[in-house]
This record gives structure tokens, C-alpha cells and sequence, in this order.
């Protein structure tokens, strides 16, 4: 069977701010529900594994859209991805054929830097499989390497952009701005205007801008395995 790993935050607020983060459940459960339409199981992991915080606008007004709500009030889902993800260790990379690096402005302190995580992102990679991430998530991908460069180095992809971050007035209160992250690596960066669908697919590297492109990675990732 098919399966995918999401990769899922454990930190839970600002340095600079008295502001609490975590994940931007959309970005996770549009991605999923993409995965569970095409019959693809998915686990949850995250750098720590246990409890993923949520970032609590991602459950406020319009934000708690109806995928976003049947995932949040499925019990199974809660204490699986939410209260008891998987932690790296628990982990054998060759169980899955995707993973992907969800986003929430919690990613950007605990994925760049996550040796675990970039490890079996890349045995997942070399086995045939696909590497796929998400705004803030794409952070993920700086913490995979291919021959002692960065794995995103030459390669086309889209995260968070700096504008975006700047309409969130948060530009000062981040470890860095994606958008200039992923261009420091040596990726080719493109948008779209704030806020719209823009997903790249670079061979098995599927990324998104935003919110918006959650779900549209997860359809190229199944149009990738489905090829």
C-alpha cells in the first residue's frame, strides 16, 4: 500500500512576540484529504514526536473550512497527528513512497535544522519516491542534503513569499523570511500574488506557496505516483 508521512511542527510560539504558533492545520489536512480520496494511508511525525501545537488562527472564522473542521473534530486524527505523532526515531523511511512538510510558522524553528527529518526525506527520495512541502514547511527542505550541498540547490520551487509575510506583519519576528532562505540555498523561486494557488513541480519535488496550494500539492503528488 501507498503511503505518505506528514511532517508536522512541535513549536509553539514567538521569540520576540507574546504570540503563540504551531501548525496551520489546513496546510496538513487538505494534503491528507487529497492522500485519503486516493486511497494513500498517511502517519504524522514531527521533530519531537508527541503533541503538535496549532496555531490558533488556523481554527478561527473562515480559516476552520469543512475539511479542515472534519479532521479537527475526528478523534482519531487529534490524537494521532496532534496529542501522539511520531517522533524521527519511529520512523523506517523505506514504509513510505511521499512525504511532505506541512506548514505554520513553527516550522521555521524546528525543520531547517533537523538532520532526522532531512535523512528520511532523502532515503524516501532515493527509494523513487517524492519529496513534497508547503509555506513555512518548505523550511523542511533546507535540512536535506545531496552530496554535501543543499538537496534544493539548482531546483525550482515556491514557499511562504516575502510579501506574504509582510501583509502578516511578522517580517522582524521570524528566524528568517522563507522566500530568501530558499533563494540563499540555491533554489530558483517563484510566486504567484499573496494568497493565490501556486504549486512547482520540480521531477519529485512538489512545493507550495501558501495555504491555498495545500491541496494542489497533493493532487501533483498523486499525479507523480499515478505516472
Amino acid at each position: 500500500m501507498t503511503k505518505a508521512l506528514v511532517v508536522l511542527t512541535n513549536h509553539e510560539h514567538f521569540d520576540t512576540l507574546n504570540k503563540t504558533t504551531g501548525l496551520w492545520l489546513s496546510e496538513a489536512v487538505h494534503f491528507s484529504q487529497v492522500m485519503k480520496d486516493n486511497g494513500i494511508e498517511v502517519d504524522y511525525v514531527s521533530p519531537k514526536g508527541g503533541y503538535v501545537p496549532l496555531d490558533p488562527g488556523s481554527i478561527e472564522g473562515d480559516n476552520l473550512d469543512p475539511i479542515s473542521a472534519d479532521f479537527y473534530f475526528d478523534a482519531d486524527f487529534r490524537n494521532r497527528a496532534l496529542g501522539a505523532s511520531l517522533a524521527p526515531k519511529d520512523i523506517t523511511a523505506t514504509d513510505y513512497d511521499v512525504i511532505y512538510f506541512a506548514g505554520g510558522h513553527g516550522t521555521v524553528w524546528d525543520f531547517p535544522n533537523n538532520a532526522a527529518l532531512g535523512s528520511i526525506a532523502k532515503s524516501i527520495y532515493d527509494n523513487g519516491g517524492v519529496i513534497s512541502a508547503v509555506c513555512h514547511g518548505v523550511a523542511g527542505l533546507l535540512s536535506i542534503e545531496e552530496n554535501g550541498q543543499k538537496f534544493i540547490q539548482g531546483k525550482n520551487v515556491a514557499g511562504f513569499t516575502n510579501e506574504e509575510e509582510e501583509i502578516n506583519g511578522l517580517t522582524h519576528d521570524v528566524p528568517f523570511l522563507t522566500e530568501d532562505e530558499l533563494i540563499a540555498a540555491g533554489a530558483h523561486h517563484t510566486k504567484s500574488d499573496p494568497y493565490t494557488k501556486h504549486v512547482v513541480v520540480d521531477g519529485r519535488l512538489v512545493t507550495g506557496q501558501n495555504p491555498q496550494s495545500a491541496a494542489g500539492v497533493g493532487q501533483a503528488v498523486i499525479e507523480i505516483l499515478n505516472k
